[in-house]
């Protein structure tokens, strides 16, 4: 069984190779991602591939694979989105997803850009950085054993977050669209408005469900405790960039910790430096920097995160070669 995995760095390769030993697939690993006819047809002699986030699977790529022979579309990711599925299920592929990998991954970061802004970490260093080692208002903060964090969206994620801030002596409350049992111990779930207007950092966990539109809006933002946090490592999708920008302009929020964008594959693992950002939104969101701090979706970027994905992709194809069937397809 030949297998194609994209969008595969060089850190990463250890991982994909120590994997494959217990499966003895005759693996090959690109640096490329998936973006259009191109690379698709890299994927001759295969007869699956290993998609990665932007990594795009449209019709005009998907009948390429079918041309090519190629009958396991799989992606190391828990979203599809990438995926015509659709199309794909016409045209006879056999899909899966990772459902679920190291919570840790996205948990940690979440709280990393939430205390990196709380504690003025990137104002400061910044300066230091220029030889300005002067005490400044701006690096005066509260202790986050003194802080309410509210945590949007209860899931794996979104319930670590919610332990890892809890550890460290936050007050949590959560929302979750199905309230959960068995997490008193950790939060207390109260309703999306009350969770707004008492909170001094959010961190949003919630999936992005087109039909339900964006979650951080002008209105939501507004509910929002004045000098509040907002952190999001869930969904671009879930956010109006123009909204957080104005709420930052005008001093609502103190900040806002970003992993993820809308059509982020724009801008994301690639070097623009020296280039204009084509996107009004997002340059402002980068020129508001240290207020602001961007990530580029790397919450998974992780050891345990990628042994997790590398590991079930592999055991979905193996499912699939002894059973015909996957308890991950979608």
């Amino acid at each position: 069984m030949k297998v194609l995995a994209y969008g595969v760095r060089d850190i990463e390769r250890p991982v994909f190779d120590l994997a494959n030993q217990k499966f003895g697939y005759e693996l090959v690993c690109v640096p490329n991602y998936l973006t259009g006819p191109e690379e698709a047809w890299l994927a001759e002699g295969c007869q699956a591939v290993i998609l990665r986030g932007n990594c795009w699977a449209t019709k005009e790529v998907l009948d390429i694979y079918k041309k090519l022979g190629v009958e396991y579309v799989l992606t190391r990711t828990v979203g599809v989105d990438h995926i015509d599925l659709a199309y794909a299920r016409q045209l006879g592929f056999k899909l899966a997803h990772v459902p679920f990998y190291s919570p840790n991954a996205i948990a940690e970061l979440a709280l990393t850009l939430a205390m990196t802004l709380l504690r003025n970490v990137a104002y400061t260093t910044h300066l230091t950085s220029q030889h300005d080692f002067r005490i400044h208002e701006q690096m005066f903060s509260k202790e986050i054993r003194n802080c309410t964090v509210g945590v949007v969206g209860i899931g794996r994620i979104g319930l670590t977050t919610a332990t890892l801030f809890k550890g460290l002596g936050a007050d949590v409350l959560a929302y979750d669209a199905f309230p959960k049992e068995g997490v008193d111990h950790i939060c207390t779930q109260v309703e999306l408005d009350e969770l707004l207007a008492k909170s001094d950092v959010i961190s949003i966990h919630a999936p992005y469900i087109p039909a339900n539109g964006k979650v951080i809006t002008k209105e939501f933002i507004s509910k929002m405790k004045p000098g509040a946090i907002l952190v999001n490592t869930a969904r671009g999708e879930l956010q109006d960039v123009d909204a957080i920008i104005e709420a930052i302009e005008s001093g609502h929020l103190a900040g806002a910790g970003l992993d993820v964008l809308e059509n982020e594959s724009q801008f994301f693992f690639k070097d623009l430096r020296g280039q204009e950002i084509s996107d009004p939104a997002v340059k402002k969101l980068v020129d508001l920097y240290p207020k602001v701090l961007l990530t580029p979706h790397m919450g998974s970027y992780t050891d345990e995160a990628v042994e997790n994905m590398v590991e079930t992709s592999f055991n979905n194809l193996k499912d699939y070669l002894e059973t015909g069937e996957c308890s991950n397809d979608f």
